[in-house]
C-alpha cells in the first residue's frame, strides 16, 4: 500500500442520490501489482461494437477480462433472421442467443474455438440478488462475462434503465433467460444496481474500468432518422447506454467513498469511457486491417440459425450476423471513439532534475515522480484529490517552472433527478517544486447543467508572455476559452467561434510566441490562431487541411514551421502538413490511433500504435523501434525529449501505473 492523499468521498444521508468527493488531498492509495480489466455495458454487443480494439489488445497481453451486462438485451424478443418471415417474439429464448453470441466470440478473442464449452454459474450479489457468470480460460488468459439480466423495457416505460435512473420509485424485473442456471427474477431499484456495481468492483478489484458514455452530444436528427438510428431525443446515442454509464461512473465514485471512509486506501484504477452512436455522426477512424479485426469478432456473436451450439434460445443475435456490421450504413462498427480523449499523461520536469507524470487515479488527480534523475522509475502516486475527475488532464508549465493542472470534474452525479453537474478545476502549483495551492473552479462555459454535460477535455498551453490559454470544446461542439493573465488573474469564458469539431484538440505556441489551436473537424482540420503575440486567439476560415480521423499531433520541423500529424479517415498512412495543407515529405508511421510528436534539430520523432496495436517509435532517421516489452500500454502515451536524456516515451500501463520506455541511447553532452 502506498501513502498519498484525498480527502474521503461522504454518502449524504437519508437520500443516496449519490456521493460527494471532497478535492482536498491526503488519502492513501492501494497498490495490487496486477492488471484486471472490468467493462460495463448496457446491453450484449456494445463491447464489440464500441470497445474493441481496446479490450482485444488487452486480452492478448494477458489482462483478465470481467465484462459485466446490465440489461437482457431481450428487446422484442425477436430474433430476426434476414430473408425469412419474422419469428414468434421470445424474451427469454433471444437474451440467451445473444448470451451464447458474446460466448461465441470471447471464444474466437481468445484464440479459440467458437462452441467452446464455458463453465456457467451463480453469481450472489449484494443484495442476495444473483447473476449468471460464465468463465473461460485459455492458457494465461481468462475471460468472464457477468449477466445481470435487468429487462430493456417495462409496462408504460418504453425505455427502463433511463426511467431507472431518473425515478426513486421504480423497480425493475429481471429476464430469465433459457439455459440459465438463474431460474428466479431479481427486482432491482436505483440503489439496488448502484450497490451491485459497486460490490461487484470491490470483488474483482479492476485497474482498468471500460463505460459507455455518461454525457453523449447533442444531436438534434429528425424524427424518421433518430428512430431508425435507435438514439434518444436529442442525443447521440442510446437512451440506455447513457443510462448504463450514468450508473457505472455513479458506482466508481461510491466504490471510492465506501473505501477511504474510514481512512481507507484510493481504490487504484483507471477509466476510459467509448462514445456510442457518436459513431454515426463523425469520420470513421478505424483502418481496413484493423476494421477486419474488430468487425471478425461479431461475426460469431451474429452467429447463424444453422449452427449446432447447443444452445436451446439460439446461436446467436442473427440480427446482426454474417457482413451485416459492415455493411450497415450506421456504422458503429467502423470506428472507436472516446469520451475524453488525451494526449496521454501530463510529464513536467522538476527542479532537481527528475521528471513528474501527473495523471487520473481512482478518479482523482496524483503524481509519480521518479526515483532519481534519469533513472525512468517511479515512486509511489501520491493523491492530489480534485475528484471526482474525468479521464486525462491538462497541465502547462509557467516560465517560473510552477504546473499549473486541469482537469474536469464530475461536480455532481445524481440520478433521482438530482443535479448533473461538470465543471473545470484548476489545481496551481505554489512554487517549483513545492505543494499545490487548494483546487480552484473554473465554471462552465455552458449555461445550466444540461448543456454543461458535454464538455470536453480541459487542453491548456503557456505562452512567452507568461500568460495560460485553456480550450474546451463546448456543447456545440466548438470551442470555449479561458486566459490566465501573468499575475494569476483569470479572463471570463469566451465562444471562439468556427465549425463543428471532435473532441481532442491540441494547442501548441510557435516560433514567434503566437498560440495555436486545432481540432478535427468533419471535412477539414479547424485552426484558432493569434495574429500577435498577447492578441486575441481568433478563428482561422477557409483552411484546406486534410480532414482527420482521430486528434491532431503538432510539432515543429527545422525551417517549416509547425506541422501537423493524423490519420486521415479509414487510413493507416500518417497525414504530414504544414499550416497551408502542404505535405512534409518522408514522415510516416503505419498504424491507427492517435500520433504523439516531438520536435528534435533532425526533424519530429513520432510515437503511436501499429496495426498490431504495439507502441512504436520512427526517429528522424527514419528508423522504427517497436515496443515488445513492459506492461500493456493503457490509453495514449507522450513523448519527452531532450539533449541529455535522448528519447522517453512515457506512458499508463494497464496495471494502473507508469511505465517509461527509452527507444534509443541517450545521447550524452
Amino acid at each position: 500500500m502506498a501513502v498519498a492523499g484525498l480527502t474521503g468521498c461522504s454518502v449524504p444521508a437519508p437520500r443516496r442520490a449519490g456521493p460527494t468527493a471532497d478535492p482536498a488531498p491526503g488519502m492513501p492509495i492501494s497498490s495490487s501489482g496486477r492488471a484486471q480489466l472490468m467493462q460495463i455495458a448496457a446491453h450484449p454487443d456494445d463491447d464489440l461494437y464500441f470497445m474493441n480494439p481496446d479490450s482485444q489488445r488487452m486480452i492478448d497481453a494477458g489482462v483478465p477480462l470481467v465484462s459485466v451486462y446490465v440489461t437482457a438485451g431481450e428487446h422484442d424478443g425477436r430474433n430476426h433472421i434476414p430473408g425469412r418471415r419474422d419469428v414468434p417474439a421470445d424474451k427469454a429464448a433471444y437474451s440467451s442467443a445473444r448470451h451464447q453470441g458474446l460466448r461465441q466470440a470471447y471464444a474466437t478473442m481468445l484464440g479459440l474455438d467458437a462452441f467452446t464449452p464455458w463453465q456457467k454459474g451463480v453469481m450472489t450479489l449484494r443484495g442476495d440478488r444473483r447473476a449468471e457468470i460464465n468463465t473461460l480460460t485459455h492458457g494465461n488468459r481468462r475471460v468472464e462475462l457477468v449477466f445481470l439480466n435487468l429487462a430493456m423495457h417495462a409496462p408504460r416505460r418504453w425505455m427502463a434503465l433511463p426511467s431507472l435512473w431518473k425515478d426513486r420509485a421504480l423497480g425493475l424485473r429481471t429476464v430469465v433467460a433459457d439455459d440459465s442456471p438463474v431460474r428466479k427474477a431479481d427486482t432491482y431499484d436505483y440503489d439496488a444496481l448502484v450497490d451491485v456495481l459497486v460490490g461487484l468492483m470491490e470483488r474483482y478489484r479492476p485497474t482498468v474500468i471500460h463505460t459507455l458514455d455518461p454525457d453523449p452530444d447533442i444531436q438534434h436528427s429528425d424524427e424518421q432518422t433518430r428512430k431508425k438510428d435507435s438514439e434518444q431525443p436529442g442525443y447521440s446515442d442510446h437512451a440506455d447506454h447513457t443510462a448504463v454509464a450514468s450508473f457505472s461512473w455513479a458506482a466508481m465514485v461510491r466504490w471510492v467513498a465506501d473505501a477511504t471512509g474510514d481512512g481507507g486506501a484510493i481504490p487504484a484504477f483507471v477509466t476510459t469511457s467509448f462514445r456510442g452512436y457518436y459513431n454515426r455522426h463523425w469520420p470513421k477512424n478505424l483502418p481496413g486491417p484493423v476494421l477486419e479485426e474488430k468487425a471478425a469478432h461479431l461475426v460469431p456473436y451474429g452467429g447463424d440459425p444453422s449452427w449446432d451450439c447447443g444452445n436451446s434460445g439460439g446461436c446467436g443475435d442473427y440480427n446482426v450476423g454474417g457482413v451485416r456490421p459492415l455493411t450497415n450504413k450506421k456504422g458503429w462498427v467502423r470506428a472507436t471513439h472516446h469520451r475524453h480523449p488525451s494526449p496521454g499523461p501530463v510529464v513536467a520536469a522538476e527542479p532537481d532534475g527528475r521528471l513528474a507524470v501527473y495523471g487520473v487515479l481512482g478518479l482523482r488527480a496524483v503524481r509519480w515522480r521518479e526515483t532519481a534523475p534519469g533513472s525512468g522509475q517511479w515512486g509511489e502516486p501520491g493523491d492530489l484529490g480534485g475528484g471526482p475527475l474525468a479521464p486525462g488532464l491538462g497541465g502547462v508549465t509557467l516560465e517560473d517552472g510552477r504546473h499549473l493542472l486541469f482537469g474536469l470534474r464530475f461536480a455532481a452525479l445524481g440520478g433521482h433527478g438530482g443535479p448533473n453537474r461538470r465543471e473545470v478545476v484548476l489545481l496551481e502549483q505554489r512554487r517549483a517544486g513545492g505543494p499545490f495551492l487548494a483546487w480552484t473552479g473554473l465554471g462552465n462555459p455552458e449555461h445550466g447543467d444540461d448543456r454543461g454535460r458535454r464538455l470536453g477535455v480541459p487542453v491548456a498551453v503557456a505562452a512567452p508572455d507568461g500568460r495560460a490559454h485553456l480550450f474546451v470544446r463546448n456543447a456545440d461542439k466548438g470551442v470555449s476559452t479561458r486566459r490566465r493573465e501573468a499575475d494569476g488573474s483569470w479572463g471570463p469564458w469566451r465562444d471562439l467561434g468556427g465549425a463543428e469539431v471532435q473532441d481532442g484538440l491540441s494547442a501548441t505556441v510557435d516560433a514567434a510566441g503566437c498560440v495555436h489551436l486545432f481540432a478535427a473537424g468533419r471535412d477539414t482540420v479547424h485552426h484558432w490562431a493569434q495574429d500577435a503575440p498577447g492578441g486575441p486567439v481568433a478563428f482561422r476560415a477557409g483552411t484546406a487541411l486534410p480532414v482527420a480521423g482521430d486528434p491532431v499531433a503538432v510539432t515543429a520541423t527545422p525551417g517549416a514551421g509547425p506541422v501537423l500529424l493524423y490519420r486521415a479517415p479509414a487510413r493507416a498512412k500518417l497525414t504530414a502538413v504544414r499550416l497551408d495543407g502542404t505535405p512534409l515529405p518522408g514522415v510516416a508511421l503505419d498504424g491507427y490511433g492517435r500520433v504523439a510528436a516531438a520536435a528534435t534539430p533532425a526533424g519530429p520523432v513520432l510515437l503511436g500504435k501499429d496495426l498490431r496495436g504495439r507502441l512504436v517509435v520512427r526517429t528522424p532517421e527514419g528508423r522504427l523501434v517497436t515496443r515488445t516489452q513492459g506492461a500493456v500500454a493503457w490509453g495514449p502515451a507522450v513523448l519527452h525529449v531532450s539533449r541529455e536524456r535522448g528519447t522517453l516515451a512515457i506512458g499508463m500501463g494497464a496495471d494502473a501505473r507508469p511505465w517509461a520506455w527509452a527507444p534509443e541511447p541517450r545521447t550524452e553532452g
